[in-house]
């Protein structure tokens, strides 16, 4: 069963048709998430109800409080999803099935939130234009080599917001701003539109390299409008001077109501197991966060590289002075 808007969801509430269920609220785009669902269905028979939402999760839960239909909340940026805890609308969970599947680094150690997948945020580079060489660390991209020749989705969308946090994390507030400055001065063109709008922009030849996070490269190549736009760049993994490549996650936890508590650990349970993890690398193109599953041939194609070492929880205390910072220069004037 599948629900898009929260007017329908919120009916569940009163009673449903199915016996087995579980109610989700998610961040997340419907495509990278439904077909996982699917699977866990077919194979448990408990539906998995969803409501997508753009924002506003922390708000809704507030306002239904305990009679909230939803059991569990799926997001995108470690930061949107402790938010999400800090609001206290959610419950920990104790599940030796999560504790053994994911990694400690990649969950909260009062078993508030867990990891799912992660993703490094990277350089598209065009092929024809860009070496491998001309770009190495994220320092590299406030270099007055690339004055007009960069294009990013806005400063203030998560995804940047958790790599100026990151960088904030490794430099102090002061060389933060002036990369900040730096970067600002070497964009081709306003930031706007979405990380694939980006590489549509190089295919076009109005900029020569984007920040984009890896999976939506898999994206573009199954898309038969986008290909071409994959196929004119390559991916490049800078890394932090003295740090490593930016990484960041999709997460998920238990709201406090959860009507449906134990088909929801059922579900989390499944997402961290071993076939969950392999359908996130093989349908996603995301990275796996278990240790025993490899990401899908396509991925691994792209090459390797070295996950910064920053603890998930330091980025997401990052995110407001990192906000403060990108509005400070006007990043997106």
């Amino acid at each position: 069963m599948r629900l898009t808007s929260l007017t329908a969801l919120a009916a569940l509430a009163g009673g449903s048709a199915f016996a087995q269920e579980v109610n989700v609220y998610s961040y997340r785009q419907p495509e990278l998430i439904e077909p996982i669902f699917d699977v866990f269905t077919e194979e448990t028979g408990i539906a998995v109800n969803v409501a997508f939402l753009n924002a506003g999760m922390v708000e809704r839960l507030q306002a239904e409080g305990e009679r909230s239909p939803a059991d569990l909340v799926f997001t995108v940026d470690i930061a949107r999803l402790m938010e999400i805890v800090e609001a206290g609308v959610i419950q920990p969970v104790d599940s030796d099935i999560l504790t053994a599947d994911i990694p400690a680094a990649f969950r909260d150690p009062e078993n508030r939130w867990f990891a799912v997948t992660s993703r490094a945020r990277v350089v598209y580079a065009a092929k024809d234009r860009v070496a491998d060489e001309d770009i190495t660390t994220y320092e590299d991209l406030a270099d007055p080599k690339w004055k007009g020749r960069i294009c990013t989705r806005p400063g203030t969308h998560e995804y940047n917001v958790a790599l100026a946090g990151a960088y904030l994390l490794h430099h102090g507030e002061e060389a933060t701003r002036t990369w900040l400055e730096g970067l600002k001065a070497n964009l081709a063109k306003k930031p706007q539109g979405n990380d694939r709008a980006q590489v549509k922009s190089i295919w076009a030849g109005e900029c020569d390299i984007s920040l984009g996070n890896t999976y939506y490269m898999g994206q573009m190549l199954a898309d038969p409008e986008q290909k071409d736009w994959a196929e004119s760049v390559r991916l490049l993994f800078p890394v932090f001077e003295n740090g490593g490549t930016h990484v960041n996650i999709s997460g998920v936890a238990m709201t406090k109501a959860a009507p449906n508590r134990d088909n929801a650990v059922k579900l989390m349970e499944f997402l961290a197991s071993p076939e969950g993890q392999q359908l996130y690398a093989e349908l996603n193109n995301e990275y796996p966060i278990s240790p025993e599953t490899p990401p899908s041939d396509l991925v691994a194609s792209w090459g390797s590289f070295t996950p910064d070492t920053l603890e998930l929880k330091d980025l997401a205390a990052a995110r407001p002075p990192a906000l403060r910072l990108i509005e400070e220069v006007d990043f997106d004037g």
